[in-house]
């Protein structure tokens, strides 16, 4: 297996660390890492060399040998054309989104799996990248919103008066809107939550947020996920969530369709009925947005209110975002690599879920 040094802007995660080094070769894998590939992660090659790894210098050369590819990001099709046909590559490809990089991956007949696209089923948590990853983003907007907004959190009862807790409304209450729930709850803030499932109330219920219930009817679908709201649903649901975003201080969305757009939840007229220092951070930004005025990758000031169009969101935190990830790629690969050699069943749910291309053909996206 190797691991390349992600090429993405701004991306600072890597695939493996060393626990996962020493797990792969246990296993029988060889390892192979780029030199310099941890460093954003804050791992040298030391580090991976101490736990059995090969530090390589030439990029097309690692690539050009590999039978298996690890990487955070998906490769950039230049790359995929030095790769060996029968070669498995493992990443968040995002198959609706990386179409060119699919089928550059097809042509070359490399089965390319993709953790985004792992089957919620119990056997296959220890893989759920997504999760994984968002627990680290719903951190990372709260933290977000603390630094931009000017005022504090917590509820202060001083000789020269009191200060009142921030009032933060989180929309979508997964994985990342969980997290960023009891990260606010932990500052100090009043939270209220909304989610499309009703079965989320007794989640932001037991980490001491209210459920802001609409009346609408849940939009639950397969693996746990929002399902594709129509219009008219979503038409409803932003009329009724008006009147709760302007009486917010901090709006955090995390709502997220898997393949779709982001659900559209914050309109301009909200913003623009939002208290001037209010502050709206939108993790579906990189989807086109929760909100109307998002920008991604920007923090934008409209009459006052502050929105940050997140990107990337679990790069923020390498250290432990690496960490979590590798694991996710390791227990995946442990349904590939069987007694050192490169033998996948490809009728196993999670590796027939999560395969994008294989043998010339693509599967999924």
């Amino acid at each position: 297996m190797v691991v390349p040094q992600e090429t993405a802007e701004g991306e600072r995660r890597v695939a493996a660390v060393p626990d996962t080094v020493a797990k792969l070769t246990a296993a029988g894998c060889d390892v192979v890492v780029q030199a310099g590939a941890g460093l954003a992660a804050y791992v040298s090659d030391d580090d991976y060399a101490a736990r059995g790894a090969e530090i390589a210098t030439g990029r097309n050369d690692l690539l050009q040998g590999a039978d298996i590819v690890a990487t955070v990001q998906p490769l950039p099709v230049g790359d995929i054309a030095m790769l060996s046909p029968g070669a498995v590559t493992v990443s968040f490809l995002q198959p609706w989104v990386h179409g060119d990089a699919v089928r550059a991956l097809a042509a070359r007949s490399v089965a390319a799996l993709s953790l985004d696209l792992v089957p919620r089923i119990s056997r296959a948590q220890s893989m759920d990248a997504l999760s994984s990853q968002a627990l680290v983003a719903g951190y990372y907007c709260v933290t977000q919103a603390a630094s931009v907004a000017p005022r504090m959190f917590p509820l202060a009862m001083t000789a020269a008066g009191t200060v009142a807790p921030a009032k933060v409304l989180v929309l979508g209450a997964g994985v990342a809107g969980l997290q960023a729930i009891a990260t606010a709850r932990r500052l100090g803030a009043v939270v209220e939550a909304y989610d499309v499932r009703a079965a989320s109330a007794d989640e932001v219920r037991s980490l001491g947020a209210r459920f802001l219930d609409l009346g609408l009817e849940s939009q639950e679908g397969a693996g746990g996920y929002a399902r594709v709201q129509s219009e008219e649903f979503l038409a409803r649901q932003r009329e009724a969530l008006g009147r709760a975003v302007v009486q917010a201080d901090v709006v955090i969305t995390t709502a997220a369709v898997p393949g779709r757009p982001a659900p559209r939840l914050v309109t301009e007229e909200m913003v623009r009925g939002l208290r001037p220092g209010s502050v709206v951070v939108d993790l579906g930004a990189e989807g086109g947005g929760n909100c109307e005025l998002t920008r991604v990758g920007e923090t934008i000031d409209v009459d006052g209110v502050t929105i940050v169009g997140v990107r990337n969101a679990a790069s923020a935190y390498p250290l432990h975002a690496s960490a979590l990830y590798a694991r996710n790629v390791a227990n995946l690969l442990a349904l590939v690599v069987r007694d050192g050699a490169v033998a996948p069943d490809w009728d196993d749910d999670i590796l027939a879920g999560a395969c994008v291309t294989r043998d010339g053909q693509v599967f999924s996206g």
